[in-house]
C-alpha cells in the first residue's frame, strides 16, 4: 500500500471513488429530505462536487491525457456558479413575494 507522508492513500483510485459516492449519496439525500430551497441548493452542489471528484479521479488514474478531466471539471465549476447565481436570484424573488423559502409552501402557491 502506497502511503504519502501524511498517511493518505496515494496511487489507488478506490478511496477517491468511495468519497465521491458518499458525496453523491449525501447530495441525493439532501435533495429528498431538505425542506428549504437553500438546503436543496447546497445538496445540488454536493452532487456537482461528487461529479468533479469522479472526473478528476478517473482522469488521474485511467486517462492518458491529463487535461481532459481538468477541462471537464472547469466546465462543471462554471455550470455550478451559473446555477447558484440563478437559483439564489429565484429564491430571493420568492422570499420577497411570499416571505418563505420552504419548498412545501412554495409548491402550494396559486397562480
Amino acid at each position: 500500500m502506497n502511503l504519502d507522508s501524511a498517511g493518505l492513500l496515494y496511487g489507488r483510485p478506490n478511496a477517491y471513488l468511495v468519497i465521491a459516492a458518499f458525496l453523491f449519496a449525501c447530495g441525493i439525500y439532501g435533495l429528498l429530505r431538505r425542506r428549504t430551497l437553500i438546503g436543496m441548493l447546497i445538496a445540488g452542489e454536493l452532487i456537482f462536487a461528487a461529479a468533479s471528484l469522479n472526473f478528476m479521479t478517473l482522469n488521474r488514474f485511467f486517462a492518458p491525457d491529463p487535461t481532459v478531466g481538468q477541462t471537464f471539471v472547469l466546465f462543471i465549476m462554471g455550470l455550478a456558479a451559473a446555477e447558484i447565481a440563478i437559483a439564489l436570484s429565484i429564491v430571493i424573488a420568492i422570499y420577497r413575494n411570499y416571505r418563505s423559502i420552504r419548498s412545501r409552501e412554495v409548491s402550494e402557491l396559486k397562480g
